[in-house]
């Protein structure tokens, strides 16, 4: 029987072997190796953004401190609540508008232009787009993109204040007011200063409206204050309007940037 079964078991074995020279391998040695996987190609790294602050010459007077109130009109309408308090009170402001901004309020353009004593307005671009040479997002909104699209921001937005009976303006702040350095560098090469802030007054218009006064109310010597006059059904514009009657009542000095020395970080105002 033992010897029945060792028979059988090689036989086995020899019939393997000669079926395994038969079969072919899954892969020819003609069609060489097997490929490795394709990995996805890296990503482009994030471009590293700043947000540039600003500060003023201050006063060094006690119980006069020296305050810039800036303000973006960036899309929307006009807050009447605070443009009338700015107009009533006699404080002087600069507002930073866009073009798209200037063609759905012609209403508020011509109560600045009645009243150059008071409001400086500067260019806050195009069509409120991030002044960012490389693809990202920024809040959601997608950059410019490329040099060239920074300068049709920054142009295009000169271009419809100029049209709109503006003077031509010299400081720039850009949709979000994060830049990277090159976007900075190529700004400054076109002539413009770059406004920052110190004092984020209303959080892009969405906070409440006691945390608004409370923040813009605090503004010491020397501050500058960024704050939106474009959102007029949000509760943040109620708070800047009561602000502005606090500090004025405190004795504070209202400039606008174009009468006072500055100084701005990243190369901005350099």
């Amino acid at each position: 029987m033992n010897r029945i079964l060792l028979a059988s078991a090689f036989l086995l074995v020899s019939i393997s072997a000669a079926l395994a020279d038969e079969i072919p391998s899954a892969v020819p040695a003609a069609l060489g190796p097997v490929p490795a996987a394709v990995s996805p190609a890296p990503k482009a790294p994030a471009p590293k953004l700043v947000e540039p602050h600003l500060h003023i010459a201050r006063s060094n007077v006690a119980g006069h401190a020296r305050v810039a109130l800036t303000f973006d009109a960036c899309m929307g309408q006009a807050d009447e609540r605070i443009l009338s308090t700015l107009v009533r009170e006699r404080i002087p402001a600069t507002i930073f508008v866009t073009a798209r901004w200037l063609k759905r309020n012609p209403a508020a353009v011509a109560v600045f232009l009645q009243n150059p004593d008071l409001f400086e307005l500067e260019n806050h671009g195009q069509n409120h787009i991030p002044a960012v040479d490389t693809p990202t997002l920024i809040y959601g909104i997608t950059s410019a993109g490329s040099p060239q699209a920074v300068r049709q921001e920054v142009e295009g937005g000169a271009a419809a204040m100029v049209a709109a009976g503006i003077p031509a303006p010299h400081w720039f702040r850009g949709s979000t007011a994060k830049y990277d350095l090159s976007a900075i560098g190529e700004i400054r090469a076109m002539g413009y200063r770059i406004a920052g802030y110190s004092v984020n007054g209303d959080g892009g218009s969405l906070l409440g409206a006691v945390i608004t006064e409370k923040r813009i109310a605090a503004a010491k010597d020397g501050d500058v204050v960024i704050s939106h006059v474009n959102q007029p059904t949000h509760a943040a514009g109620e708070g800047v309007a009561k602000a502005l009657v606090d500090l004025k009542a405190k004795g504070t000095q209202f400039v606008r940037l174009q009468d006072v020395e500055d100084t701005g970080d990243d190369k901005t105002t350099e």
